[in-house]
């Protein structure tokens, strides 16, 4: 290319691009300062998250670590691990689920909650200081964990329907 049609930067242009680097930088720098200080600073609080009555989690996480807690005070043996495990397999984690197809469904006693309990089981084997609803996902988890411990030792032992 010849050299007259070659773009040339003039000094003024050079000297123009470093002042609005310079001020764009010390812009940035301030903005913080002046925003933190004024009364219209805003203030940004972390999201609230859901927790049941008891402090944990109102989550699959939350259930099972209260379920625990609650178990070790009974002496009702069991490990998270289990607990997800045959939740997961049982009912993919759905507090609601039923099942209206198998066998206790067609006598009329539908299994229902995350570990699919039927009611008489649920009631047979309810833990004090759980609620009596069989969907409530702490109390689903600690009758269903109390039923497996009379019947396998732990509801690690179980891997199938129970």
């Amino acid at each position: 290319m010849p050299a007259a049609a070659q773009h040339r930067r003039t000094r003024n242009t050079r000297l123009v691009r470093t002042l609005a680097a310079a001020c764009t930088g010390a812009a940035v720098l301030a903005l913080p300062l002046i925003g933190a200080t004024g009364a219209s600073a805003a203030t940004t609080a972390a999201p609230a998250v859901a927790t049941t009555p008891a402090g944990y989690p109102d989550n699959l996480d939350g259930w099972i670590r209260e379920s625990l807690a609650i178990m070790a005070e009974k002496n009702i043996p069991g490990t998270y691990n289990g607990i997800h495990r045959n939740i997961i397999r049982e009912s993919s984690g759905n507090p609601s689920a039923i099942n209206l197809w198998d066998s206790n469904a067609a006598k009329g006693i539908p299994s229902k909650g995350l570990l699919q309990v039927i009611d008489p089981t649920f009631n047979a084997y309810h833990v004090a200081g759980t609620s009596f609803d069989i969907y409530d996902p702490v109390a689903n988890i600690t009758a269903a964990c109390n039923y497996a411990a009379d019947r396998y030792g732990s509801i690690d032992n179980v891997f199938g329907a129970y």
